[in-house]
Formats: C-alpha cells, structure tokens, sequence
C-alpha cells in the first residue's frame, strides 16, 4: 500500500468567504489545544451591506482585530477593502511567524496578494521556514495562485473532515515539499 502524503500548503475553494472562514474559525479553536496555531481569519459579520468584501482581520491567538474596510461613502459601488489595513495585519502576524509554531492560517490570497501586497509577506515567511499553510482562493484568482504555490499545495474543499484530514497528515510530519 503507498502512503499518500500531505503537501504543506492546503487552499480551500468552493464555498462563499464567510463559510470558509467560519470554518476555519471551528478548526483554529480545536487545533489550538495540541498545536500552535498563527495567523488571522477574516471576520466578515457586516460584509452584506457592502459592495465587496472586507470587514476585520483577528489575530490568531491574540484576538487583535485589524479593520480592513474603508467607508466609501453612500452609495459607492467601488470595493471597500482596505489595502493598508491587510498590509498591518500582515506585519503584526509575520513577526509570530517563527520555528516552533506548528500552522499558519492565513484568511485567503486574493487580489491584494496577486498584486505583491497584502498577506504575501506572511505568505513567504511561513514557506521560508517550512511551517505549514492554511487558507483559501477564490476561483477567479486560481491562475495567479498557480503561479504563486504551484506544485507545493492541495486545494481542499470547505469540508471540516477534509481540512482536519489534512492537519493531521500535516501535524504527523506526513508532508512533502515537492509537488
């Protein structure tokens, strides 16, 4: 029987924004427990009055809350999310990205990340020390997510089983880097 093994990086796809990070909330909450969990999830409570996405990045332990929304003003139809805010949250939680700690979850890559901004430092901190990543891609985004991760990730569906499936084989050093 051959031994089917993790690859470090699991992106989750297939489910609305909240969704996801509602799940990857339910998850941090069991792993934190047995492992050392960094990173931020997306709080997006208010996100269905806006014309896009963006709401607050919480810190993983910390709680810390970074807004990543800027008020546009009535009646503007123009994305909302605010690059400055993401970019905060970035390099307060790139500095917990060290040895020692066990997974890093990061909400998701997404237009700031294609762009070089956002969470991308996060991003290269984690796969410069070989710590494994947690987060999601919209479709939209998947060719640019190709270019950035590809080989070193498995895309996931937003399935509890799925993801904690992954953790394991992850967190049991059941990983490998190549694709």
């Amino acid at each position: 029987m051959t031994k089917r093994y993790a690859k470090k990086i699991a992106a989750v796809q297939g489910a609305a924004t909240a969704e996801i990070q509602g799940l990857f909330r339910e998850l941090e909450a069991r792993w934190r427990k047995s492992a050392m969990v960094v990173g931020v999830i997306e709080d997006c409570q208010e996100q269905a009055q806006r014309a896009c996405g963006g709401g607050e990045l919480v810190e993983i332990p910390s709680g810390r809350r970074h807004v990543i929304y800027q008020s546009l003003g009535r009646g503007s139809d123009a994305c909302c999310l605010d690059p400055a805010g993401v970019v905060t949250a970035c390099e307060s939680i790139r500095r917990d990205i060290r040895p020692g700690c066990d997974l890093v979850v990061l909400s998701k890559f997404g237009k700031l990340e294609i762009g070089g901004s956002g969470l991308t430092s996060a991003f290269v901190a984690a796969i410069e020390i070989e710590v494994p990543i947690l987060t999601s891609v919209a479709p939209m985004f998947q060719n640019e997510w190709d270019a950035f991760a590809a080989p070193y990730y498995e895309l996931l569906p937003p399935d509890a089983g799925a993801i904690d499936n992954w953790w394991r084989s992850v967190a049991s050093h059941e990983f490998r880097l190549a694709g």
